[in-house]
Parts: structure tokens; sequence; C-alpha cells
């Protein structure tokens, strides 16, 4: 698989599962998503679900895709896979397949999801996707199932914990842009002309010293973090036998 996210989560297995089987709990905590819905299902079929993207106010990219799981299985955990694919023209996702397992240990459960696709647009998409789009998929996977964590760990709601992260983000940016004005010439050359070369030198350094607190100061316990997650992993893995069987349909 292309992308590879983990996140260990103190909670309980069966409420981990609800919250990501169930789409009206999904679409709650998953960037990547606007609206999931499951479609009816046929006696011996997978199931079938829809998803959509809200790119812009006035511009929604959806798709349709297939799931199975397996809820109990010998060795303790569960596995969940599917399938997907959007024919929308302007999806640079064309299709794609993936899956979540779901490993209980002593201090609750290492929830971890690989999967990769296939863009359309030809050249131009591989070169877009392998610069932009898939590093994004990979931030948007890990900084949601960081929300999940805190969902249900702490629980601050998806709502909540979106707010957080926003307002963090804003005083990040305010920091930042007030240290960049301040380093400015005329702020500079007025604060040495007033207090001499020590002092403005101690000045520029101080800026620089929350410039830097901006920008790399790990986030607040109640923000959502991509950082927290593992991006590669630990050993080799394999995709789980559950996702061979949607091959067929």
């Amino acid at each position: 698989m292309g992308l590879y996210v983990e996140a260990h989560i103190r909670a309980d297995l069966d409420e981990l599962w609800s919250r990501t089987q169930d789409p009206a709990q999904h679409r709650r905590w998953d960037l990547r998503f606007s609206e999931i819905d499951y479609l009816p299902r046929v006696a011996g079929e997978p199931q079938r679900f829809r998803y959509a993207v809200r790119v812009l106010a006035l511009l929604t990219i959806s798709g349709t895709g297939i799931a199975a799981g397996e809820r109990e299985r010998p060795d303790g955990t569960r596995t969940s896979a599917l399938r997907f694919a959007s024919p929308h023209p302007l999806s640079l996702l064309a299709r794609g397949s993936g899956y979540w397992r779901y490993v209980p240990d002593a201090h609750g459960v290492r929830f971890l999801t690989g999967y990769d696709y296939r863009p359309r647009w030809g050249v131009l998409g591989a070169l877009a996707d392998r610069l932009v789009f898939r590093p994004l998929m990979g931030w948007a996977t890990a900084w949601s199932f960081d929300r999940l964590r805190l969902w249900l760990e702490r629980d601050i709601s998806p709502e909540r914990a979106r707010a957080n992260w926003l307002a963090e983000l804003a005083v990040r940016a305010l920091l930042l842009a007030g240290c960049l004005t301040g380093l400015g010439p005329e702020c500079a050359m007025g604060v040495f002309g007033r207090f001499g070369a020590d002092a403005a030198c101690l000045y520029a350094l101080l800026l620089v010293a929350v410039m830097s607190l901006a920008l790399f100061k790990a986030p607040l316990a109640c923000t959502p973090a991509a950082r927290r997650c593992l991006r590669a992993p630990a050993e080799q893995t394999r995709p789980p036998r559950v996702l061979r069987t949607l091959e067929k349909h």
C-alpha cells in the first residue's frame, strides 16, 4: 500500500469499531470526507457505499465503493477493507483500495490503515499526485486519526477538536505576522535609535525566539496533530485477505 498511518488509541475496541464503521460517526472525524452513506445492501454482496468530498462551496466530488469486514478473528484483531472509485472528471483519484486494522493490546488499540490509489490525468496527474495530493492525503489521514483519538480518549468532539486546531493555527499565524512586522527595517531602526545597539539585538533575538515557537512548538494536547501518528509500519505488513474477496465485485 502506498500510504500508511497508525495511531495508538486508549479506548475500548467495540467503541472504536463503532465510531469508524458507522457512517454517521465516521464522517464527523475524517477530514477526507464530507459525506459517507451506505447504499441498500443486496443479499450475498459486500456493503456498497457512496462518499463525497466538498472541494469548494459549489463543487462536490463523489464516488462509490464496496466494503467488507472481519469483526471476529482468531487472534482477537479486526479488519475492514474497501475498494472505491470516482467517475467525476475533476477527481484526481480514479480508483483505489485500502484497509483498516484494529489490533488490541494491554493499553488500548493500535488502529492502522494502508491504502493506495491510481490517479488520472496521465503524466500531469501523476506529477500532481506525487508532489501535492499524496502528501496532503497522508497528512489528512494522520490528522483525522489523531482527532478520532482525542474523541475517544478525552471526549473532545470532532467539532471541538477542529475549532481548537483553527484557533491554535490563528494564534500561531498572528504571532508569526507580528514578529515579521517587528523585524522590518522601520521598526528595527526605531528600536535601534531609541534603546541602542545592544537592546536592538536583544529585541531581534526575542522576535526570532517567538517565531521559532510559533513555527515549531508542539501542538496543545487538545489539538489534533498529524505528527502524533506513525507514517510507516514498524515491520512489513500485508493487506488483509478480506481485501482480496472484493476483487471480483
